[in-house]
């Protein structure tokens, strides 16, 4: 059975007629709703545009740790970043006699320059470990000396380097003796070189930057991690993401900033469709007086307000969506932020960001809907 339909006493829809009104309310100063919205769009867009990079860095960060297959890695605990943890040879040594371990390889990691890219990622392994972590040959083979390094392919296509080519990275010289493919972004566009080579371009002998784990099967993968943090209180274990701040704070700290930039978005947000509510208020008084005169209840002014703001805001989040993705697409085109990179767009995201701009609406026409209300029809017709 359809729901009623209420119309007025000349056939007019009521409805139709209230969606009228706050329509021709919000268009009544268009340069002022054009204004408000525009502000609130650009705090939209920073909520999104952070928490795609923010999740693009995370997906990456989870590649990284499920390269060649390894069950954790162990690195050094309350590191303030992964490139300054620092595990010494020794307890790689100590965790590889371990029943609980079935291998463990050690790596340094390195972040460079090369040519145009502040961020290029070298890794070195022991030349024995290099078969087993997960890169497939497109062209030569894998580095045997600590002259010799291998190149992710999106790195070689973006220095148009092959087989045979040198780079100079600290200064050192590197002949390239293969080119390899793998899923993870930020090897795909790095270098694979010896440990010794790594560590010597590192400044930092005889340690490694942390050691990817395999358990042997039918091993508890949790309990052999936490037995190695037990035995080892200066390492930790980390088999996701979730684990990963334990050894690098850029991860709270890209979430801190995310939440408080959140905050801020619906604390400017609010403030501007406040004014821009309570001037429309204002300036209708004597409509809204003409409106209670004759029979509009206080909670439908109220919805009429709260539909002003929230349709306001809607508007402006579908714009400042518009503009996260775009400016995340624009970041893309600086090859040294692409190399390591990946937006990931994902839904909770967008959710964010369109969440945002809900509260907004509501937070910002609380005080102008409660002040409609409270004016009685003869104050509001009085009023000049």
């Amino acid at each position: 059975m359809e729901a009623p339909t209420l119309v007025g006493r000349h056939g007019v829809n009521l409805h139709q007629m209230f969606g009228a009104i706050v329509l021709k309310n919000l268009l009544r100063q268009r340069v002022r709703t054009a204004l408000t919205a525009l502000g609130i769009a650009i705090g939209i867009a920073t909520v999104l545009a952070l928490g795609v990079v923010t999740a693009g860095l995370k997906a990456a960060m989870g590649d990284f740790l499920r390269a060649g297959g390894a069950d954790f890695i162990v690195a050094q605990k309350g590191a303030s970043d992964l490139t300054f943890s620092a595990v010494s040879e020794a307890e790689v040594s100590a965790i590889r006699r371990r029943p609980d371990v079935e291998r463990i390889d050690g790596f340094a990691f390195e972040v460079t320059t090369l040519g145009s890219n502040p961020y290029f990622v070298v890794l070195g392994f022991e030349v024995a470990a290099l078969p087993f972590q997960g890169l497939t040959m497109s062209e030569g083979r894998l580095p045997r000396s600590p002259e010799e390094l291998a190149l992710g392919s999106r790195a070689a296509a973006v220095e148009r380097a092959r087989v045979g080519s040198e780079i100079v990275l600290e200064r050192r010289h590197f002949r390239v003796v293969g080119v390899y493919d793998v899923a993870d972004r930020w090897r795909n566009a790095g270098a694979i070189g010896t440990l010794d080579a790594v560590q010597e371009l590192s400044s930092r002998p005889d340690v490694v930057t942390a050691a990817y784990v395999t358990v042997p099967p039918g091993r508890d993968v949790d309990s052999a991690a936490a037995a190695i943090e037990r035995d080892f209180p200066s390492l930790a274990t980390i088999a996701g993401v979730e684990d990963y701040q334990e050894v690098d704070q850029g991860v709270q700290i890209l979430d801190a900033v995310n939440l408080a930039i959140s905050f801020l978005a619906v604390g400017i947000g609010a403030i501007g469709v406040m004014n821009t509510m309570i001037m429309s208020v204002f300036e209708r008084t004597r409509e809204i007086g003409i409106l209670r005169a004759v029979g509009w209840r206080g909670s439908r002014i109220m919805r009429m307000v709260l539909l002003e703001s929230l349709a306001l805001c809607l508007v402006a989040a579908v714009v400042g969506v518009g503009l996260g993705v775009a400016a995340t697409r624009a970041v893309l085109v600086v090859p040294a932020v692409s190399s390591f990179l990946v937006p990931a767009y994902e839904p909770e995201v967008f959710l964010r960001a369109i969440g945002v701009g809900v509260v907004v609406a509501l937070v910002g026409a609380a005080y102008p809907a409660v002040r409609a209300v409270r004016l009685s029809p003869m104050e509001a017709l009085r009023h000049e």
